[in-house]
């Protein structure tokens, strides 16, 4: 069985930090309107086009998991987009709740949802009380790779991606 890949939107592919500056290459600006938003008539997301085919590739070695707030949302908001198919998603206990420990709140979902299996994690808010919880509560190999909201994914996270789930099976 493959180790699970858990895609966060807001962060690793649409770095909405840097939407306060020029849109960087190879990005390029979509007006989204998902079901909470309120805030204005669109919300712009920036997308890459080239991240859909890297994580095309990635699913050879991963099965592939919405880990975002936009949840089935991302289906029809993200996904097409960047030429990915329907993927399953992380239904959220409690969207943004709290967690006592100092962990992120999507911690313990991500960790039942693995149900034990391999998974690597990408988000902009994941920290070491995340990876400490995990390696203390889930039985199987976890990698959490924090992305930078300016950049968003880049080469080097799709190359140490495809290295750990390599290193899994050798």
């Amino acid at each position: 069985m493959k180790p699970l890949l858990f895609v966060d939107i807001d962060g690793p592919l649409n770095p909405y930090m840097a939407l306060l500056g020029p849109v960087p290459e190879g990005y390029a600006v979509h007006l989204t309107r998902p079901e909470g938003w309120t805030a204005s008539p669109y919300l712009p997301v920036l997308l890459h086009a080239g991240h859909g085919a890297e994580l095309l590739k990635l699913s050879g070695a991963y099965d592939l998991i919405w880990a975002t707030t936009w949840m089935d949302e991302a289906n029809e908001w993200i996904g097409p987009h960047l030429g990915l198919p329907r993927l399953p998603y992380v239904d959220w206990g409690d969207l943004h709740g709290g967690s006592p420990d100092g962990t992120y709140w999507k911690t313990r979902d991500i960790v039942a949802y693995a149900a034990g299996r391999p998974f690597a994690w990408v988000d902009d808010e994941v920290t070491d009380a995340d990876r400490d919880w995990i390696e203390r509560h889930h039985p199987a190999a976890a990698m959490l790779l924090w992305i930078d909201p300016r950049t968003g994914l880049a080469r080097k996270d799709f190359t140490a991606l495809a290295s750990w789930a390599e290193a899994l099976t050798a």
